[in-house]
């Protein structure tokens, strides 16, 4: 016989970030407002109603998730717990959904990126051709690991499983900007411009 379980992975998912979110906005004896702002920064109940207004447009469907997530990280520049948590309150989802969707698709970001994007390809054509020695020259020379910033917030460092740039290879971007045979001698003039 095979016994139901009380929780499904989806309510557990939901009770372990909420449990997250209140165990950091609980830290010190600030109101949760006044704890969020100090955190998030002065602007953060500006960006709220912003982003209030998207989940508006949109209706607040559950289908509309991925739309609403995007444009509210072009409002918010990341998504922190607490925005994905307001987005999953608003649209009447659970978080965990919210988390799941942000986690899922490389585009989301839950860390303030930096100025400029640095993305490396790492797929296979680039990989064989010298983009792990590519990414290693990045990380030596900017002094940040991948998925970070600078500590000037110039720049953000990732990589991808590939770029569609393969005959260019190895190939990184800036931004919008695809370089390409680009190898660790040449960082130096590809980071100048920026």
């Amino acid at each position: 016989m095979v016994k139901k379980n009380l929780f499904t992975l989806q309510n557990l998912l939901t009770l372990h970030a909420n449990l997250i979110y209140y165990y950091t906005n609980s830290k010190n004896n600030m109101d949760q407002s006044e704890q969020v702002t100090h955190r998030l920064g002065e602007d953060h109940f500006k960006k709220l109603d912003q982003i209030a207004e998207v989940i508006a447009k949109y209706e607040a469907k559950r289908s509309n998730l991925i739309m609403v997530l995007h444009e509210t990280q072009v409002i918010y520049g990341y998504l922190p717990f607490e925005v994905q948590k307001f987005v999953a309150d608003k649209m009447k989802i659970p978080v965990s959904e919210v988390s799941g969707v942000v986690s899922f698709y490389s585009f989301f970001s839950t860390k303030p990126k930096g100025k400029h994007t640095l993305m490396v390809c790492m797929g296979t054509a680039c990989y064989v051709r010298g983009g792990k020695k590519l990414l290693d020259g990045l990380q030596k020379h900017l002094h940040v690991d991948c998925d970070c910033t600078t500590d000037d917030g110039k720049f953000t460092l990732t990589k991808a499983r590939c770029i569609g740039a393969c005959g260019l290879a190895p190939a990184m971007m800036v931004d919008d900007t695809v370089y390409k045979a680009v190898n660790p001698s040449k960082l130096e003039s590809v980071l100048s411009k920026y």
